[in-house]
């Protein structure tokens, strides 16, 4: 057993920090084993704090400590007390300002947790959100403390000849030994999270960006130099970003210099530091042969939310972790806007509602919901949740939605101008929308604090006399843990009505008209009224998926096929297609459950046939329109999850389809199979697509054709796009040339660290029998490693998040394995080892075998001395 119960923080218990640091100067005399921090911090009482202590708390973890100075005088031992956590001096002045200097040792190179100063290869780099800045020096490591910070970097020339840190250099210098110093001043106050250093033998790209007010900004992207031809589209997609940002919120950078730098070890996508941008390598690197279409668009989603930080996050951040998603779901919105402006919105949104329904409903419905601000945590690293990212921007789109553009863009206008350079909550953003719109938001703050995904039952009824449609919504939430009464919330429905002939009809309610209109939902049980129907009409409800809801509305399969074809909101139109697919799977899940012959409903057939036929000017949503649910979305409908059922009847109809329609599928793949590498417009992009989404039905039909369409494309293929979707369809098949193919492109490609994770998650995700077997030995190879994030993710991650049919195996092995390997991963990265565990946590929804099977490992794992407090947290919620 674990020696004891981590300590659980609440939001309740709240309260100002004691004291305020004005100032902080730093000193690092970097080595990768034995770097000396020296800091001189310039702190005073804070006058909104009540308490009458006179000692100070400093948070420390890990620490080598050499000396502590109070006003120039050294402490004694007797004068301070050292903790695994913190450091207490007893009695500090409480009316003069004073200082506080400390210096201290830290070993980067032995810091395999990714927190704090860590060696990565061979650069030293910080990670310091959430609280990683006290494994760099004692601090008042929480976010309501700014202060600005003056840096010093001093190092071995030749070692590390680049020196990085916060805000604009100030100073350089040679020293004795070969070294060298490099100074730093970031003008604006800022929390300990957002401060960085880098140091190592780094090649810069430059270039620069103009204002809207002129002014001319540096723009650095720091790389080692085997990666210098990958940065310019991440050069591209920063300077996209800070455009869009001027258009779209009139919001201006603020220094001199922007700095990005890509590392190999990473525990997460980017961090916003402020001026020195450090992202994982997986979200800066890009050439067409080695990234992916997904990859640009990825690379630029990520680089214009780390920069739309520069406001929603550091200029106004969190007064404290509770509230994450006031910076982080306000930038994921932020930055979904971005990039459907850059690309096709229609697709972005399916995109990102997909992913919220696949993984967040899931988190929502287990033992680890929680609302998008929570009210408790263990381990604050825990809570970089979807909930609070996606959720949170799901919640933030309402607020677009219910204000309109307009008066959104007023909201945020009043919320930078009241809070620039504070820690603020969530009220405070609320307030500013309030206030700009002069509109009352009381009962939407219950989005805030309520957890769970409402649910809502829709009925319609139409009245042939008096021309009537009534549609009546019913909201509820299931119980989620620790909350036990769930309120109505206000829940913004975007809704349109169709005529037989699939043209838009007029809706009339309350006597004023409309094409399209958003009803407030905002009571338990509601009706609405539309007058003027001289037939029923077919409703499109939620359209836009205008609120993160579950809806129950009764559907024939004519219905959603009618949607399908004509729904003019392309997101509605995509959910029938949806929901008539999953419909007709559910049905043959029933069929294969009492062994009866499995046919495909001709409805399907033909509306995939009419979609072949049919192409429209967006083919990137038409490839998308051609996807079948996915298994995780399938899984998150059924009471009990029937792991092989949904696998097998999903395959029965992709299948089905691929022989029925062949022609039709092999006609779209030829037309639009062609060599447009390096083209990253929306045509070609929309056509690799499309061909590839064509190829990976034809693939199915087991056939040398098939087979050698996919060969062929793998071979010839000078982009990352095209060869990737041919291996894909090639290890997913018996493909005789599966083995030669898969060590051609892991030759081909092994100096390529991002390619060679993407070779892992191909094979860890292939639903062929042996999968499991492959994993173990992939385990073995000689590239993987257990210390790099982005290689566990490509091989554990994958395998247990993303292959459900051979994860869920009946024996039960694939819980075993990952138990086994959060274990040894808890030692070395409990971040990384927390987010592997929550493979485990939905174990109540599968049958009696298969629960008795997962709770074992997830015992197993609590019972485990020196567990951390990470991993402790995530699977004893799960037990719980």
């Amino acid at each position: 057993m674990r020696e004891a119960t981590p300590r659980t923080v609440y939001l309740k218990d709240y309260t100002p920090p004691e004291y305020l640091i004005d100032q902080v100067e730093l000193s690092f005399e970097l080595d990768e084993e034995r770097t000396l921090v020296r800091s001189s911090l310039s702190l005073r009482r804070n006058p909104d704090c009540q308490s009458e202590g006179v000692s100070l708390t400093l948070q420390g973890e890990e620490l080598e400590l050499i000396s502590v100075v109070l006003d120039g005088t050294p402490l004694t031992s007797s004068e301070f007390d050292i903790g695994p956590e913190a450091m207490t001096i007893f009695k500090v002045p409480q009316d003069l300002p004073f200082v506080i200097s400390i210096e201290n040792r830290i070993n980067p190179k032995a810091n395999t947790a990714l927190e704090g100063l860590y060696l990565s290869s061979s650069m030293l780099c910080t990670q310091c959100e959430a609280q990683g800045f006290r494994k760099i020096t004692w601090f008042l490591d929480r976010p309501d403390v700014m202060a600005r910070f003056k840096t010093t970097l001093i190092a071995d020339k030749q070692r590390y000849p680049v020196l990085l840190s916060n805000g604009n250099r100030t100073g350089n210098g040679d020293l004795d030994d070969n070294r060298h110093w490099v100074s730093w001043e970031d003008p604006f106050a800022k929390p300990c999270y957002l401060f960085a250093l880098v140091a190592g033998q780094l090649e810069c790209v430059a270039d620069e960006f103009v204002t809207m007010s002129g002014r001319r900004i540096e723009l650095e992207i720091f790389v080692e130099q085997h990666n210098v031809d990958k940065c310019g589209h991440a050069m591209q997609s920063l300077k996209n970003a800070m455009r869009w940002d001027e258009e779209v919120y009139g919001l201006e950078y603020d220094l001199n210099l922007y700095m990005i730098v890509a590392v190999d070890h990473f525990n997460m996508g980017a961090m916003e530091n402020k001026g020195l941008n450090i992202f994982n390598t997986k979200f800066v690197l890009a050439r067409p042969d080695t990234a992916t279409d997904n990859d640009y668009e990825h690379i630029e989603g990520v680089i214009g939310h780390e920069y739309f930080h520069n406001w929603s996050g550091n200029r106004v951040t969190c007064r404290d972790w509770f509230q994450l998603s006031l910076k982080e779901g306000f930038t994921v919105f932020r930055d979904q806007q971005f990039t459907g402006d850059r690309t096709s919105a229609a697709v972005k949104r399916i995109e990102d509602v997909n992913m919220l329904r696949t993984r967040q409903f899931v988190e929502d419905a287990g033992p680890l919901a929680h609302p998008i601000r929570p009210e408790a945590y263990i381990e604050i690293n825990n809570f970089y949740t979807l909930t609070v990212y996606e959720k949170g921007a799901e919640v933030v789109r309402m607020l677009h939605t219910l204000l309109g553009a307009e008066g959104f863009r007023k909201g945020c206008d009043v919320y930078f101008e009241r809070h620039d350079g504070r820690a603020v909550t969530c009220e405070d953003f609320i307030d500013a929308m309030e206030a700009a719109n002069a509109a009352d938001l009381t009962q939407f703050r219950r989005w805030y604090f309520q957890a769970g995904t409402p649910v809502l039952t829709v009925e319609q009824r139409y009245d042939a006399d008096r021309q009537r449609l009534h549609l009546t919504i019913k909201q509820s939430c299931p119980l989620t843990p620790n909350q036990a009464i769930k309120q109505p919330l206000h829940i913004p429905i975007k809704l349109g009505l169709l005529a037989p002939d699939g043209s838009a009809t007029t809706i009339k309610l309350n006597g004023e008209s409309f094409q399209e209109i958003t009803l407030s939902l905002t009571e338990t049980d509601q009706e609405f009224v539309f007058d003027d129907l001289s037939e029923p009409p077919i409703v499109s409800l939620l359209r836009g998926f205008s609120a993160p809801v579950k809806v129950n509305m009764q559907r024939s399969l004519e219905e959603l096929a009618f949607l399908l074809r004509h729904d003019s909101d392309t997101f509605n139109r995509w959910e029938a297609g949806q929901q008539l697919v999953a419909k007709v799977i559910f049905e043959l899940i029933d069929d294969l459950q009492n062994h009866r012959p499995l046919h495909l409903n001709a409805l399907v057939v033909e509306a995939f046939r009419h979609l072949l036929a049919d192409e429209g000017d967006d083919l990137s949503y038409q490839a998308l329109l051609l996807a079948l649910p996915e298994e995780s979305y399938l899984a998150g409908q059924m009471a009990v999850i029937d792991v092989d059922a949904i696998h097998h009847a999903r395959e029965f109809v992709k299948t089905t389809l691929a022989q029925v329609l062949q022609d039709e599928f092999k006609r779209v793949y030829l037309i639009h199979h062609r060599d447009e590498s390096g083209k990253f417009d929306s045509a070609a992009i929309g056509r690799r697509r499309l061909k590839n989404a064509c190829l990976a039905y034809l693939i199915k039909l087991e056939v040398e054709e098939s087979y050698r369409l996919a060969e062929q494309q793998f071979r010839a293929a000078r982009n990352m796009t095209d060869q990737l979707a041919a291996l894909s369809a090639i290890v997913n098949s018996r493909h005789s040339a599966k083995s030669d193919c898969l060590d051609g492109f892991y030759r081909q490609w092994q100096q390529e660290a991002l390619v060679v994770d993407k070779w892992f998650t191909i094979q860890a995700t292939s639903i062929m029998p042996n999968t499991f077997a492959t994993v173990l030995r992939l385990m073995q190879h000689p590239a993987f490693d257990m210390k790099t994030p982005n290689r566990v993710r490509s091989l554990i991650g994958a395998f247990s998040q993303s292959n459900p049919l051979h994860f869920h195996a009946k024996d039960g092995e694939g819980y075993r394995f990952l138990a086994d390997q959060v274990l040894v991963l808890d030692k070395l990265n409990p971040q990384i080892a927390s987010r592997m565990v929550t493979g485990l946590a939905q174990w109540r929804r599968y049958d009696a075998d298969r629960q008795n099977l997962m709770k074992q490992q997830l015992q197993r794992i609590v019972d485990t001395e020196h567990l951390s407090k990470d991993v402790y947290e995530i699977a004893s919620k799960s037990l719980a």
